[in-house]
């Protein structure tokens, strides 16, 4: 079986390689790249394959090399706040870019088939007694970058019976781990507390929204969930992708600090706060969880604790875990 895996080189594609190596080894895995683009992670096993999704002709020249049984959509810009900078950038990324490689897909006669990754940025501001949200909720994109992924979800309605393919989507839910970038909250959270174990910064950790409610899924156990869906998943379906469990940022932070076992003052920095930001997202998992029997595994707390000791690794501050933090 082959595996066309776009956006590779991002956060949540090093971790479905990975996953795949450990518990799918018979799946020859292939990862789209722009060319001079981020480079993917070096992992084993692993096939690079250049493409621009912006760029028809290179996208067709790549299925044309992989002939795909599976794809798995994880390419575009996945920043509310990027988005709100360059709303075009983000549409044309992240639209245009699905467009043109289920046109190539189509045009070729291939079948495979296809998950493609959405957002509970869909949903938007939900009132509590809608909570926990379930897929048939309206959709109130409350950002660009939402918007993007409200007409992925619907392009992709579009293309599944008109090209054969069975595609199935999700929206999903926070979710971090190591090697999450910094721009998320949680990521940066936990890069300063480590420059302040360091004594690289004062220690003052300046933060956004802490009042916002979100539901967080490591992101180990959201890839699982991934393969599932694409086994499993009904065609045209779209799942929740979430633990089913709220938690205010305030929580994360306060999380991050005890596992570290350092002083901080905690700041909110205007900067951070967003123009449109939604009060709560929490999901309903039983969807998924019906459709493929799928469960989240890592409590949140270990997943803040894997974050830490990774942005340690990956800032070389050369700093023994204190005893409460592993």
């Amino acid at each position: 079986m082959k595996l066309l895996v776009t956006g590779v080189a991002g956060f949540v594609g090093g971790h479905l390689v990975r996953f795949l190596r450990e518990e799918q080894p018979g799946v020859e895995v292939f990862g789209l790249v722009r060319p001079h683009g981020s480079a993917p992670p070096a992992l084993a096993g692993l096939r690079i394959v250049e493409a621009d999704l912006n760029d028809p002709s290179s996208v067709e020249a790549a299925l044309d090399t992989v002939h795909p049984d599976r794809i798995v959509h994880l390419a575009g810009q996945s920043s509310v706040h990027q988005s709100w900078l360059d709303p075009g950038g983000t549409l044309r990324t992240n639209v245009l870019g699905l467009v043109h490689l289920l046109d190539a897909v189509r045009g070729r006669g291939l079948r495979p088939a296809v998950l493609v990754v959405g957002s509970a940025e869909e949903y938007g501001t939900v009132a509590d007694s809608e909570l926990p949200v379930r897929e048939e909720a309206p959709l109130r994109p409350r950002s660009p970058y939402a918007v993007s992924k409200v007409a992925q979800g619907f392009l992709a309605l579009q293309y599944g019976p008109a090209g054969g393919m069975r595609i199935v989507r999700t929206r999903t839910f926070p979710h971090t781990g190591p090697g999450r970038g910094e721009t998320f909250a949680e990521s940066s959270f936990a890069r300063q507390i480590v420059e302040i174990e360091a004594g690289r910064r004062p220690p003052v950790l300046h933060t956004g929204n802490l009042e916002a409610v979100r539901d967080y899924t490591d992101v180990r156990d959201v890839v699982r969930a991934y393969w599932a869906l694409l086994e499993r998943g009904e065609a045209g379906g779209v799942y929740n992708v979430c633990s089913g469990k709220g938690r205010r940022i305030r929580e994360l932070v306060d999380a991050l600090v005890a596992a570290a076992g350092t002083k901080v003052e905690v700041a909110v920095d205007v900067e951070r706060l967003r123009p449109a930001d939604v009060p709560a997202q929490v999901g309903d998992p039983r969807r998924l969880r019906e459709a493929t029997g799928w469960e989240p595994h890592l409590p949140l707390e270990q997943t803040l604790r894997d974050l830490l000791q990774d942005w340690r690794e990956r800032l070389g501050s050369e700093i023994r875990a204190p005893l409460g933090g592993r």
